[in-house]
């Protein structure tokens, strides 16, 4: 890899491509029920088993910008994941992660709570996916440019 690939500035096209990645792990993922959500049932599961841990995707929405326990979470969990070595993604979008999640957000008529979502591979799978690669890859190139917890812009559903 060249320094003019690790520019900084990722081009529309790279960032439309990690952003289809994004969405093919979490479809694939969920009918195999490698898909934990909800910030306190994630930190239940790094607490468990962080080896089987192979994402995590921190999501907010305008409105919780303010929210101080839930950056103090954040916070927390960035740590362990950072610790473990786990990759880390942060998403703008609640609501398009629901969308990518096939209403995954909704459990009867209650909203989940998807401000962190971890992708998991069991222990006896052999579940090898492209698409997790490219976002692996991608938030390795993001370290290596000092950017620890890379940004991911979903669009509007």
């Amino acid at each position: 890899m060249t320094f003019e690939e690790l520019n900084g500035d990722y081009s529309v096209e790279r960032m439309d491509s990690v952003i289809k990645a994004l969405e093919e792990v979490l479809r694939s993922a969920l009918p195999q029920g490698c898909i934990t959500v909800g910030v306190y049932e994630a930190a239940k599961s790094l607490n468990v088993d962080p080896d089987n841990v192979v994402l995590c995707i921190l999501a907010t929405d305008d409105d919780d910008t303010k929210d101080v326990a839930l950056q103090i979470h954040f916070t927390l969990i960035q740590a362990f994941c950072c610790e473990n070595e786990i990759n880390i993604l942060r998403v703008n979008n609640t609501r398009s992660l629901a969308h990518i999640l096939g209403g995954a957000g909704m459990h009867g008529s209650e909203q989940m709570d998807l401000h962190c979502i971890l992708v998991t591979v069991p222990h006896a799978s052999t579940w090898k996916n492209p698409a997790l690669g490219k976002v692996n890859r991608f938030c390795r190139e993001s370290r290596c440019m000092d950017q620890w917890v890379p940004i991911i812009n979903l669009p509007e559903r």
